[in-house]
């Protein structure tokens, strides 16, 4: 689960990291008064959507030379002009795709004086199963380009999760930094800070691109990007008040409801399966074949009738599925709820495209009588090749 930038900085403010004072801004007649409890002269006015490079970003509805999603104002009246520009219209980065993203949301903060931009994160290490940080003195800029280009001046180390944060972890972040005297205790406390703040609000993933050291040698953090662990939301009341379901995938939010591990593709050929392993390697078979994925799809072990119907309504609303797959090995899952819950979905929605059906273990014969007797035009498959070969010539004829 994402978060806005103004959102994630209210929440680090709370464990004493240093921010620029902002105000939200959710209808353009409010942009005036937000700009002017702020004390100026730099007002920055940014676009708040769930992606990065939006400073680099262009509207689709923008004149020519038009700025991008962050802006500078000089007065509270350009700054509340910025925001009305931007509200409403939809932004484009290299995060976003070519859809882009519309922008409901405005954050207006003092500007700040930067002596020098550095980057800083924190994120869960999947393959050391620690809590990984990730500094570079190539603030700014995206990290994957600086990894690509000068490596060496990105530090990376993990945390014992025996001994936690410890300062001598500042420190070494803060030397690799550069930064000297009273900044390096600054950065010692302030990573101690960031560090319980990921652990406590089970973060996932902790981005400040930039922090920059100011004129006067502080400290601050300019931007801010947190990810949470979505397994944990619910340990978590405030983190799921932060949620902005307008930023989500209507398709992934539909399934979430449901219980139902879902993600969207840019594919023709929607699946339907059980199990994650099984869901991967029919991808991987459909790609094989010529083919692309519309989506992810695992039912679980323990889907219903009516989770089954809810997953295939939310695979045939998706309007670039030329063809579907479902794919079954029946353990816990079973065949004949699967086919059930197909006929019953199928009858509320009907059916425009091509379907193949391959059911292979618990009560799989029964699954098939309920799928044969039901009057769909059904193709059947005797296996996971020969289902996703069926799907791939229906569909590309």
């Amino acid at each position: 689960m994402n978060i806005h930038e103004y959102q994630a900085k209210a929440l680090l403010r709370e464990y004493g990291a240093p921010v620029s004072d902002g105000r939200v801004v959710l209808k353009a007649e409010d942009a005036k008064t937000a700009a002017g409890e702020l004390d100026g002269p730099l007002w920055v006015v940014k676009a708040q959507i769930h992606a990065g490079g939006r400073g680099k970003g262009s509207f689709k509805e923008a004149d020519a030379g038009e700025k991008g999603g962050v802006r500078l104002a000089f007065s509270v009246e350009e700054a509340a002009e910025e925001a009305k520009k931007m509200l409403g219209r939809t932004l484009v980065t290299h995060q976003t795709g070519a859809p882009g993203k519309q922008v409901n949301r405005i954050y207006i903060e003092d500007g700040s004086d930067i002596s020098r931009e550095l980057y800083l994160a924190f994120l869960v290490d999947r393959q050391s199963s620690r809590i990984s940080i990730v500094a570079s003195t190539e603030g700014g800029m995206d990290i994957e380009e600086v990894a690509a280009s000068t490596p060496e001046k990105i530090l990376t180390f993990t945390i014992d999760p025996a001994t936690g944060y410890m300062p001598y972890h500042g420190r070494r972040v803060a030397f690799a930094l550069g930064l000297e005297g009273a900044q390096v205790k600054q950065c010692v406390a302030l990573l101690n800070n960031l560090y319980r703040a990921f652990v406590e609000k089970d973060m996932e993933m902790l981005e400040i691109n930039p922090l920059i050291v100011m004129e006067d040698g502080n400290l601050k953090l300019l931007d801010a990007k947190v990810g949470f662990d979505g397994n944990a939301v619910y340990r978590h009341a405030d983190v799921a008040a932060l949620r902005d379901e307008t930023e989500e995938d209507p398709k992934e939010l539909a399934a979430s409801k449901f219980d139902l591990n879902y993600i969207a593709l840019d594919g023709e050929i929607g699946c339907m399966v059980n199990g994650a392993g099984l869901a991967m390697a029919t991808m991987d078979i459909i790609k094989l074949y010529g083919a692309e994925p519309a989506n992810f799809l695992d039912v679980g072990g323990g889907a219903t009738k009516e989770k089954v119907a809810e997953a295939f309504k939310i695979i045939t609303s998706d309007p670039k599925v030329k063809g579907i797959l479902v794919n079954i090995f029946g353990g816990i899952m079973r065949c004949d709820v699967i086919a059930e819950g197909v006929v019953a979905a199928v009858k509320e929605v009907g059916l425009e495209v091509p379907l193949v059906v391959r059911l292979e273990g618990t009560n799989v014969e029964k699954g098939k009588e309920i799928i044969n007797t039901s009057g769909l035009n059904v193709i059947a498959a005797d296996n996971l090749s020969d289902g996703a070969e069926k799907i791939v010539k229906a569909v590309k004829g």
